[in-house]
This record gives C-alpha cells, sequence and structure tokens, in this order.
C-alpha cells in the first residue's frame, strides 16, 4: 500500500521582538523620517556655524541664509574671541572651566568606585537602606540644594569675605555632591555584573578588600568608568548655574563669558556664535577620543553570558 505523502503548508514565520524592531527601523519610512530629523536638527547648528565666520555687520543685518546670495566670510570674530581682552577674551575662562571640570571629574568617579564596590561586595548593617537613600537623592532637584550649601560653605569659610572669589574647592565640592548619587547607582550595577568567582578567588589567595579592589576590580571597571565620566565631563563643561552661585568672575567658566559676550547694550552680541564654536572644541576632543569606552561603557551589564 503505498502512503502519498501529505503537503507541507508553509507556516508563516513569526519575527522575534529585536528582529520586529529591527525591520520596523530599518524601513524606508523609517529612514525617511530619520533623515528629516537629522535636517531639522542640523540646519540651526550649520546656521551658528556660518554666522560664526560672517563680517559684524552682515550677522546684525541679514540672517545666516544670505551667505548663498552673498558670500563674506571673516575670521575676525575668532580673533577677537580668542585674544580679546575683558568681555571679549575667552582664554582666560577656558583655562578655568578646564580647571573646574577636570577634578570635578576624578573625585566623583575616585569616590563613587569606592562606595559601588562597598555596597556590591562587602556587608555591613543598613546596606539596602543607605544604597535606596543614595538611589533616591537623584530626585532632589539641585535648585533646592544651592542655599543651603551656600550657607554651608560661608561657616566653612570657602565663601565670603575670607573667599571673595568663592574658591575653586566650593564649585569641586558641589559638583561631586551633585554627581555621586548617579555615579554610585550606574558603577553598582556594572560591579554586580563582576562574576562572583573572581573575588571568591583573590579572598581564597589572601588578598584584602583593597589589594582586591585596585588589582581585579579597578581594572575591569575601566569602560563603566570612562562612560561616566564623559558624562560627567560634558555636564560640569556646560554648567552654568553651580557657577554662577559658587564662583567668582576670576573663576568665572566659559559659560559665564559666553553670556557676557552680548555686552550690557547687546553691542557684541556677533561675537556668541564664534564663542560656542570654540567652547565646543575641548568637549568634543574628549568624547571623540573617549568614545569606544562611551558605548563600551553603556552597554555593560546589559547582557549577560
Amino acid at each position: 500500500m503505498t502512503v502519498t505523502p501529505i503537503a507541507q503548508v508553509p507556516v508563516a514565520e513569526k519575527l522575534t521582538a529585536p528582529a520586529a524592531a529591527k525591520k520596523t527601523l530599518t524601513s524606508p519610512w523609517a529612514s525617511l523620517a530619520a533623515f528629516v530629523i537629522a535636517v531639522f536638527w542640523t540646519v540651526p547648528t550649520a546656521g551658528l556655524l556660518i554666522s560664526s565666520f560672517r563680517p559684524e555687520h552682515d550677522v546684525k543685518t541679514t540672517g545666516w541664509w544670505h551667505i548663498f546670495t552673498h558670500p563674506s566670510f571673516t575670521f575676525e570674530n575668532y580673533r577677537t574671541v580668542f585674544s580679546g581682552t575683558g568681555e571679549t577674551g575667552l582664554f582666560p575662562f577656558i583655562v578655568n572651566s578646564i580647571a573646574i571640570t577636570v577634578p570635578a571629574v576624578i573625585i566623583p568617579i575616585f569616590l563613587a568606585t569606592m562606595a559601588a564596590y562597598a555596597f556590591a561586595w562587602m556587608r555591613f548593617p543598613g546596606k539596602d537602606l543607605l544604597f535606596i537613600m543614595i538611589f533616591a537623592l537623584q530626585i532632589v532637584p539641585i535648585q533646592v540644594t544651592l542655599v543651603p550649601l551656600l550657607n554651608l560653605y560661608v561657616k566653612l569659610g570657602l565663601q565670603g569675605q575670607d573667599a571673595p572669589a568663592g574658591g575653586f574647592y566650593s564649585l569641586w565640592l558641589s559638583h561631586t555632591m551633585f554627581a555621586l548619587p548617579l555615579a554610585i547607582f550606574l558603577l553598582h550595577n556594572f560591579m554586580r555584573e563582576i562574576p562572583g568567582e573572581l573575588i571568591e578567588s583573590a579572598r581564597m589567595d589572601g588578598a584584602t578588600h583593597v589589594q582586591i579592589f585596585l588589582r581585579v576590580i579597578f581594572p575591569l571597571m575601566m569602560p563603566a568608568m570612562a562612560a561616566f565620566g564623559i558624562l560627567q565631563f560634558l555636564w560640569v563643561w556646560n554648567d552654568l548655574l553651580v557657577a554662577l552661585v559658587f564662583g567668582g568672575f576670576k573663576i568665572y567658566p566659559i559659560n559665564a563669558q559666553l553670556a557676557a559676550l552680548a555686552g550690557t547694550r547687546g553691542s557684541d552680541w556677533h561675537l556668541l556664535a564664534s564663542g560656542a564654536f570654540v567652547s565646543l572644541i575641548i568637549p568634543l576632543i574628549v568624547f571623540l577620543s573617549l568614545q569606544r569606552f562611551f558605548v563600551r561603557g553603556l552597554l555593560a551589564g546589559s547582557v549577560k553570558g
């Protein structure tokens, strides 16, 4: 007896969620939407860049798009903001920004890494409650803390008559306190993904917590620390509020000076475009040089295995 095989009816292939999302995001409509968003995002920046090379008279009388019908370029704006004095010179304030930003990045990373190790691999009473309290500090608005911190700095002598310029110390302390909750949370989550066998094997070999932290944990934490370092660097470099509250004119960062470029009567506002691009140079160099660590740090701990 011959058995006739039954024809197999093709079953519609079911896409997994990642495959469906990839198919949706790579569709022609998604590509068109991404292109439109990129154009709307880029046009204002391109206009700012073009305005930074236009003469003062053209900037104050016509829009940047007139460059296509009446082209006119000059480097005078950049020469003014680089070598100018008083309200037009930016170089001393670039130095101030570097002096503020670098310690305000290194200090919270150093403290947060040690705190994250304690929360991840050490046992002590109230650890979970304390970690929840630190996590909750992320929702506290910075504006609420400015006046109490200012009063505290005055009592400690960091500001006031003994320190009329505010001093760098108050700025470093403020940025460190504002950054620690997020830094501890992010580094703790990354550190918990490190295999516990590494820690146990180091303990069996007689290593102390300090040795484990320096020789085992710290090298593995470099991508996460670099990722947070970039975020903190951009945050502090672009900060204006904290600098105005706790700083003084002698240590104002570049952002405070950019606001002063317009002058009290708005006579120098044509320099804002060139000054803005000058302030972008160092953050752009930092991001591009650490970009691979930034991506690795953001993806670290997202998958296991």
